[in-house]
């Protein structure tokens, strides 16, 4: 009798932060604001679209109850992860495509844990998209949703979506068709002993 073993598997996390809705209109004006007050894109990873400069954008004290389901949120994970307890600070910006808006491939290294909160997801926003993280199939014969077969895993946001994700799993985001601009707070939680500071999308 042949035995199969699933090995390698990755966990991610999402979770709808359903209270939180009435404030997305207000947080969605309020990150308007910041681009119209400072409208020079920080650049990185975003095309055709704006993201902040301000990495502490979960700092400001509108977005009080955002940083704090994310603080907890966070801590769940990384208790399973085996780092319950570990001391961690949230470094936060805003991603913002206009139409035709997209990430290029890259990852957040040196983080603990990264994620994303979505404040609006318009029709016709870009999916999210998890690449597989075994470098050695994405070279091999069999492709698709099958044992030892590539595929990329698309995730289809919607509003109030929070995702978390292991900082050196591979990501992209495909391209935004819609005028009303797809609007992200992106996060990593990096260890708080020591000054290193993961890279941002």
């Amino acid at each position: 009798m042949l035995k199969h073993y699933d090995l390698f598997a990755t966990r991610v996390w999402q979770t709808h932060l359903d209270p939180l809705a009435p404030h997305l209109e207000g947080w969605v004006k309020q990150v308007l604001a910041m681009r119209a007050a400072s409208p020079e894109p920080a650049g990185r990873t975003v095309r055709q679209g704006w993201n902040s400069k301000d990495m502490e954008v979960l700092e400001r004290p509108e977005f009080a109850p955002l940083r704090q389901a994310i603080g907890t949120a966070c801590a769940s994970a990384l208790n399973e992860m085996g780092q319950g307890g570990r001391p961690f600070e949230l470094q936060s910006w805003i991603n913002l495509h206009d139409r035709g808006g997209f990430n290029f491939l890259h990852l957040h290294e040196g983080s603990l844990l990264s994620g994303s909160f979505y404040l609006q997801v318009p029709p016709g926003s870009g999916e999210f998209v998890f690449r597989d993280p075994r470098p050695g199939v994405i070279h091999g014969v069999v492709k698709g949703a099958v044992p030892n077969g590539y595929v990329d895993i698309h995730l289809a946001p919607s509003d109030g979506l929070l995702v978390l994700f292991p900082c050196w799993i591979e990501h992209y985001v495909e391209p935004h068709d819609n005028d009303q601009p797809r609007i992200t707070i992106a996060f990593n939680a990096n260890a708080r002993e020591g000054v290193h500071v993961g890279n941002a999308d």
